[in-house]
């Protein structure tokens, strides 16, 4: 069973973790320092939960990676979705917390490998080759490559995309359908269907459908 103090703990650590994000999201040189005001936190308590800012951002990254593979796994749930709907609905949860973390990720590769991201994403990529593999059995998807070489393209496109926006190549506002488009072109989901999908996942009162504001 989990004491209080430790449930106290986590929720502490998560609320820097989101304090220091939002920091960095506005200063990305923002120095330990810096942080440590934002949170009302003394230097010394900061540097008891990470000893330096490597440690800070592979936290944010482990942080982010859990929002990422739990949104990827909410949006692909249900069961009786067809593959390409799965697809776009795990793509769109997805993006909610790409946008959020697409400096993170340009900062983190300056202490994180890009090894390292990769392996920490594997469970989103095993997820959206099951997906993959489902759309290709069933005659939704059209591709000579394998589910799980395209499950890396989707995994690579998103990042992509949010490098884009990064570099104001992609206006934020409708990039999260573009994303799904961009993510359903690379399975061989046919233009005129896969504009069909970004309409429907994107209708608020859709089943299963998520919030996508942007």
């Amino acid at each position: 069973m989990t004491s209080p103090n430790s449930t106290r703990a986590a929720a502490n650590r998560r609320r820097i973790l989101d304090i220091a994000l939002d920091e960095l999201l506005r200063d990305p040189d923002a120095s330990m320092d810096q942080i440590a005001r934002a949170a009302g936190l003394v230097r010394r308590t900061l540097y008891g939960h990470f000893a330096n800012r490597e440690a800070l951002f592979a936290a944010l990254t482990d942080t982010a990676v859990e929002d990422v593979t739990r949104a990827f796994a909410v949006g692909a749930a249900d069961p009786a979705a067809p593959a390409d709907i799965a697809l776009a609905r795990s793509t769109l949860a997805v993006w909610q917390y790409a946008d959020r973390y697409r400096l993170l990720v340009s900062l983190a590769q300056h202490s994180i490998t890009d090894a390292g991201i990769r392996a920490r994403l594997e469970p989103v990529r095993r997820n959206a080759a099951t997906v993959i593999q489902q759309g290709l059995d069933d005659g939704l998807f059209h591709s000579p490559l394998p589910a799980r070489a395209l499950a890396h393209l989707h995994e690579h496109t998103l990042f992509g995309l949010m490098q884009a926006v990064n570099d104001g190549a992609l206006p934020t506002e409708g990039a999260g359908a573009a994303a799904v488009t961009a993510v359903l072109a690379s399975v061989g989901v046919p233009p005129e269907r896969a504009a069909e999908v970004v309409r429907r996942v994107r209708t608020p009162d859709a089943p299963g459908a998520p919030d996508e504001s942007g």
